[in-house]
């Protein structure tokens, strides 16, 4: 029993001294580091350290646009939505929404999608296209139809921007004079303005967006800012606005304003149709015309008396009649064949004469 006592009393003292040993080795803050590295108890600097964020503040506008589009739509409006999904890095994207479902639905689109704001391209009859710009879920949201499309590969103007940097926003001065257009001016700064020291976007302003009002149509436009003179060069894209509706709530609820210069696409293609149609309506009537004038029966004009005046009678000649058949003359183009013809003759001649 003794004997089993003291093997383990040697066993518990290995494994103290096992412990002690692995102890020491790790190397306390206290003792000396090796040669090379700092003696004076401070941590060593890192190799490799992660810079910090351009932009120092803090990022408080949590503006999100959701771009996406409904079935149907062109190259042209997908590449259009490919620019502002490039020119706006606050934006999301999203699978299209298929015809058949409302348009309340965007709605809840943008609440899974965590956004705010959205701008939605509609295309019917695959001939027409719709942008629909809203504050969603509450609103107020308004309807354009989108006119004179032209996308960045399209123009492929001489002007350039940094990828993400954010864009100043310059409006007509009518934005201020008109309410409607006061409260689009205020959902197109909070749509299109990038919000400051967001994580996508760079700290610098070299692009501006600008707003005119022309022709009851807005213009957008996209110019560079140049440095040194401070000159502005387009770079696209570009497109028109012409405003139908604007709605209380988000993609729909009670109209706060309806534009009465707005000729929809529809109307505008059957007044084209029924120009086309009344001229060639009047070409047919001018052709009725004129063939009736053709076939028309002529008005005989009665002989004038005075017409007889001016006449004076001719001599009588007196007729002569002609018993004996003409001589009929050959017909000879060439001289030489004349003379040969007659040469002939007076052979026919020599001959009867010395036969007889």
């Amino acid at each position: 029993m003794a004997c089993g006592r003291m093997a383990a009393k040697r066993k518990r003292g290995a494994l103290a001294a096992g412990k002690a040993k692995r102890a020491r080795s790790a190397p306390s803050a206290g003792e000396a580091t090796p040669e090379g590295g700092p003696r004076d108890g401070s941590v060593p600097p890192q190799e490799y350290s992660i810079p910090p964020p351009v932009s120092q503040g803090k990022w408080k506008n949590k503006e999100r646009v959701l771009i996406f589009s409904s079935r149907g739509i062109n190259f042209r409006t997908r590449h259009l939505m490919q620019d502002l999904r490039t020119l706006m890095p606050h934006s999301k994207a999203d699978t299209k929404m298929d015809r058949k479902d409302q348009l309340f639905v965007i709605n809840e689109v943008c609440e899974m999608k965590n956004c705010n704001k959205c701008i939605f391209f509609e295309a019917k009859k695959k001939q027409d296209l719709y942008m629909w710009l809203s504050n969603t879920p509450q609103g107020p949201s308004a309807k354009f139809l989108v006119q004179n499309v032209h996308t960045l590969a399209e123009l492929k103007m001489t002007g350039n921007c940094l990828r993400g940097s954010r864009p100043l926003l310059s409006f007509d001065p009518i934005f201020d004079r008109e309410p409607h257009y006061a409260l689009l001016k205020e959902l197109f700064i909070q749509i299109f303005g990038t919000p400051q020291y967001h994580p996508k976007s760079q700290p610098f302003v070299d692009h501006v967006f600008t707003f005119t009002v022309t022709d009851e149509r807005i213009w957008f436009r996209n110019y560079q800012i140049i440095e040194e003179d401070a000159s502005l060069v387009e770079i696209g894209p570009r497109f028109v606005l012409n405003l139908i509706k604007i709605f209380q709530g988000s993609f729909g609820g009670p109209t706060l304003y309806e534009n009465p210069h707005y000729r929809s696409p529809n109307m505008h293609r059957r007044l084209v149709r029924l120009s086309v149609a009344a001229k060639f309506r009047e070409k047919q009537q001018v052709k009725e015309v004129q063939m009736v004038k053709k076939k028309g029966t002529k008005v005989l004009v009665e002989e004038d008396p005075t017409e007889v005046v001016f006449e004076t009678p001719a001599e009588e000649k007196p007729v002569e009649i002609q018993l004996v058949k003409p001589e009929s003359k050959p017909i000879v183009k060439d001289k030489k064949k004349l003379r040969k013809i007659q040469r002939k003759k007076q052979k026919k001649l020599f001959r009867t004469e010395g036969s007889k």
